[in-house]
């Protein structure tokens, strides 16, 4: 059975995906999103604080969960994770983070009890396995408890890391689970690119689909933000996603495949923000694009950069989308050093600075903690005394302008990397002094 989805103005296709009986395959039932609650789910609320957070990923288990949890003994492995998840708090709050951003939706499976996405195979190993508890319901409370804000943080596109045939044989395996893998119940929205399965973000119905996902953590979970993060069309040279078929059918009236693809983002964009704020208007939306939206040897409105750039690269025009009011706040990734003439920090974080200064929209800047202590040719300056000087220049330039009201760090395990050690000591002798939330 199949309804038709009715796009109305104001109102998003919420599904909830069943299974059918036994004898027949699932199938797909898309019904409407569930009334706003009268009383929305409870946040921290709104604070003027500057924002000092970091970013949580856990695909590929690269933050968390501890590799060693995933085949202990059941009880072993939740003890494990959610011990390891609170010794991380423990330690961001005393180092004066007062935002985590929890990569809830790595792909295509959920870090929460979903009814439209499987379980995440890096809790268990294994796709829709059942973990023992709710990591995002925990993180919301041990944050929450700590004075800490929490913010799910989606990949809305990937299906999977890879196209190996163990993990498509492990997509398939979840055709008898309650919920199955959109891989099997939506094969005709899978594409492959950049070596990877993605949906198609040209298809009407995929972008709903995403969009339904964003609706069930926002109505059931006491998040403080939602945020995608800057993949959209993923792609790279040689990988590209073949969407030759959606453009023919859904793209007549554009002047180009570029175009519509920018506009297919943008309308992603737009309704999940509307739904959002229909279920909990406490909720802030947000992106984190890359650093660059377009080079001024592009266009006269861009930064004075070269390089990849979010709207010639992604199809992501963010620009525009902090421009007409789709969100809460921007955090671009600008992950360079002052000395980098392609893309300078500073040319960059000011740029934004701009763009933001005539709207709502708040501005939070991504600095690579990554690549602190790290020797490059090209950027030395991460490894000068333990690269602090050059965090420090950085931190100093988001504090002192206006409209810059936060920084955001990728991302948390290198906390715990012995080369980063210094730049860790110094952020807490900066953050983690001073009153967080």
């Amino acid at each position: 059975m199949k309804l038709t989805v009715k796009r109305t103005g104001t109102l998003v296709a919420f599904a909830l995906l069943l299974a059918g009986c036994t004898s027949k395959p699932p199938q797909s039932l898309v019904t409407p999103f569930p009334p706003v609650a009268k009383n929305p789910l409870p946040t921290q609320g709104k604070s003027n604080e500057p924002v000092r957070g970091v970013w949580l990923a856990t695909v590929s288990r690269l933050d968390w969960p501890p590799i060693s949890s995933v085949n202990a003994s059941r009880e072993n492995r939740i003890s494990q994770q959610q011990k390891a998840l609170t010794d991380k708090l423990d330690k961001l709050k005393n180092m004066g983070i007062n935002t985590v951003f929890f990569q809830v939706k790595p792909d295509a499976t959920a870090l929460w009890s979903s009814k439209i996405l499987p379980w995440s195979d890096t809790l268990t190993g294994h796709i829709g396995e059942d973990p023992g508890y709710d990591p995002l319901q925990f993180i919301l409370d041990e944050a929450h408890k700590r004075g800490m804000k929490v913010h799910a943080w989606f990949n809305p596109y990937r299906v999977s890391t890879n196209t190996k045939p163990s993990t498509v044989a492990e997509l398939n395996k979840t055709l008898s689970n309650q919920p199955p893998s959109v891989f099997v119940l939506h094969r005709d929205w899978i594409r492959t690119a950049n070596d990877r399965y993605v949906l198609d973000p040209g298809i009407p119905e995929a972008r709903d689909w995403i969009t339904s996902i964003v609706a069930e953590v926002v109505a059931r979970y006491p998040v403080d933000g939602v945020q995608f993060d800057d993949y959209f069309y993923s792609e790279a040279p040689g990988a590209t996603l073949n969407d030759a078929q959606t453009f023919q059918k859904y793209g007549q009236g554009f002047a180009s495949k570029a175009d519509w693809r920018r506009h297919n983002t943008q309308l992603l964009i737009e309704q999940v923000s509307r739904s959002i704020k229909q279920l909990n208007p406490n909720v802030e939306f947000g992106v984190s694009p890359a650093g660059v939206w377009r080079n001024r040897s592009h266009d006269p409105l861009g930064s004075e950069t070269s390089g990849a750039a979010a709207y010639d690269e992604a199809f992501a025009d963010t620009r525009l989308w902090v421009q007409k009011g789709l969100l809460d706040y921007i955090a671009p990734q600008v992950y360079w050093p002052f000395s980098r003439k392609a893309a300078r920090y500073d040319v960059i974080a000011k740029w934004w600075a701009d763009v933001v200064k005539p709207t709502h929209t708040r501005l939070y800047i991504g600095v690579a903690l990554y690549k602190v202590g790290e020797s490059t040719k090209n950027e030395p300056e991460w490894t000068v005394r333990g690269g602090v000087p050059e965090l420090k220049k950085q931190l100093d330039l988001n504090e002192s302008q206006p409209n810059i009201n936060g920084t955001i760090l990728f991302r948390e395990d290198y906390f715990n990397q012995p080369q980063a050690q210094e730049a860790v000591r110094y952020i807490k002798e900066r953050w983690g002094n001073s009153l967080t939330l």
